[in-house]
């Protein structure tokens, strides 16, 4: 039967992020008809920047993670946006607040790599015998204990691998001790290095925006249900009006008194949902009928991380001058370890022409800090050297990268603390850790900061008051539940897709969330016999 007799095939989209506007630049390519919902004032998702610092900053994602046939990777090159490695120079605070010496630094971190390394394998290997309360850092813990035996410092090396094992908590935004050991393989990433985007995102966000020209885009719309109304799979027959499967209702987000909002309704033959798994897991009754008994397990079942970000910019970057040898550590990535979404330390980079091996590293750590009053917990902080970005990019800014309880924790003073009072607020938290750098001095006008930006994503309810999907303990099917949530309702018209629905080397990413759109979208091309016209 020919395909759209009467009308296009009508599509909604809900959401504008990298995963919608694929999906939709794909569907619009067939000649369908594409309506996209966004409850923000704009698109692009968790991928957004600001100039509230007086330079452009990512307040999402800051990485490329694989370069081996990436999309995101060729869109940074077809817009010439400049991308940058520090290569693998890092400096550790111990938990007393000094620079470790470098080659003590280089041993740990070549150690707890490698661990790393171990623990992939092991999980690849073994994952179906692995309980599922079994972590990672469980893992690391019995490493430890068969590294560090048979002297009277073995305790405190073992504490010390222990603190900087806490790292991993950046890499999937939560406590690192939560990280499912069992499913640890899902945290392998597509293959290659890890370039960071020091122009920011923005000119890839706007090359991915140009695509979806043809689509109906309604932004400030927040999705209230989603009613399945035949079930029954797609077909290639005409499409009426009064046969469309899927009626959405939604309302209009800047009305503020949202009881005089008119709520719109909208039918559509097929609706994907792109939100974020956070948002999944807080809205699962906007569907009607209730979602398939498997798909909220799944929803429930995969973890969802808090990863932030704290951008401190200063009058001069005064901790980027030429530093000794001896504190700077250049640990050798393991050969054995595979590629992992880089969230803060500079992994798998090969340093590029613009970076110096004289400055500041690109990459801190600051472990355990117990010198720090306004960290009682002791959370770990994570930093990036901006100043030492190619010089058209660079600025004297400092990235802290937080996660979990702590991210949570700045999340919590953003939003409850008086504005006039944030920004110092912001800076004694911190204070502890850039004023350990070199050179500084608190009497110094360049070392006082003039402007801090916290992302505070865990405050953000479009975004499901996190980051990223994560895999952390107890969690027992992992990768079914993943297939679960890719797989979707197309019996009832409702699809999925996102950075959680992603192939499992993309998981947690940019480039998960835009494979995910395309891959809906062919799916739904495809159920309509259209995917040899």
């Amino acid at each position: 039967m020919a395909v759209s007799k009467v009308r296009p095939i009508h599509v909604g989209i809900i959401g504008a992020g990298f995963a919608g506007m694929r999906c939709a630049d794909m569907l619009l390519q067939r000649g369908m008809r594409v309506t996209i919902i966004e409850a923000r004032d704009r698109v692009g998702g968790r991928v957004a920047q600001s100039n509230h610092l007086g330079h452009l900053v990512d307040l999402g994602p800051n990485w490329i993670h694989g370069t081996e046939n990436n999309p995101i990777l060729e869109l940074a090159k077809q817009t010439g946006t400049v991308l940058h490695s520090w290569g693998e120079r890092q400096s550790i605070f111990d938990r007393l607040g000094k620079v470790m010496p470098a080659h003590e630094a280089t041993e740990y971190a070549e150690l707890f790599w490698g661990i790393i390394a171990d623990a992939f394998r092991y999980s690849n290997e073994h994952s179906t015998e692995i309980p599922a309360s079994r972590s990672l850092i469980d893992f690391v813990t019995a490493k430890a204990r068969e590294m560090f035996h048979d002297d009277a410092e073995a305790e405190q090396k073992r504490q010390t691998l222990l603190d900087i094992a806490q790292m991993w908590g950046a890499f999937v935004g939560g406590p690192a001790n939560r990280q499912s050991l069992r499913f640890f393989w899902l945290e392998e990433c597509i293959e290659g290095e890890n370039p960071f985007v020091a122009e920011t995102y923005a000119k890839i966000l706007d090359k991915v925006q140009e695509s979806i020209r043809g689509a109906e885009v309604r932004l400030n719309e927040e999705v209230t249900s989603i009613g399945s109304l035949q079930a029954e799979p797609p077909d290639s027959g005409s499409h009426d009006d009064h046969l469309k499967n899927v009626i959405v209702t939604s309302n209009p987000t800047h009305v503020l008194n949202q009881s005089e909002a008119e709520t719109i309704v909208s039918a559509f033959d097929e609706v994907v949902v792109t939100c974020p798994l956070g948002w999944l897991k807080g809205n699962k009754g906007v569907f009607t009928p209730e979602l398939e008994p498997s798909l909220l397990k799944a929803i429930d079942a995969i973890g969802y991380g808090t990863l932030d970000k704290v951008y401190i910019t200063f009058p001069s970057a005064f901790w980027n001058e030429p530093v000794p040898d001896q504190i700077v550590a250049t640990p050798e990535t393991d050969e054995r370890l595979p590629n992992v979404a880089a969230a803060s330390t500079a992994l798998h980079q090969r340093p590029t022409e613009s970076a110096t091996t004289e400055d500041y590293p690109g990459f801190t750590h600051w472990i355990s800090p117990h010198y720090a009053n306004s960290n009682p917990d002791h959370w770990d902080q994570q930093g990036c050297n901006l100043a030492a970005l190619p010089p058209s990019c660079a600025h004297p800014t400092l990235l802290f990268y937080i996660y979990g309880p702590c991210g949570r924790h700045i999340a919590d003073l953003v939003k409850t603390t008086p504005e006039a009072e944030l920004d110092d607020t912001l800076y004694d938290f911190f204070n502890p850790y850039y004023s350990r750098l070199p050179n500084y001095s608190a009497n110094d006008p360049a070392c006082r900061p003039k402007a801090v930006l916290a992302t505070a994503w865990a405050n953000d309810r479009f975004a499901g008051y996190g980051s990223y999907s994560n895999f952390q303990i107890g969690l027992e099917e992992g990768d079914r539940d993943i297939e679960c949530m890719r797989h979707g309702m197309p019996e009832r018209h409702i699809w999925f897709a996102g950075e959680h629905t992603a192939p499992f080397v993309a998981l947690g990413t940019s480039t998960g969330a835009y494979w995910s759109g395309e891959a809906v979208a062919n799916r739904i091309v495809k159920a309509y016999g259209m995917d040899h016209t």
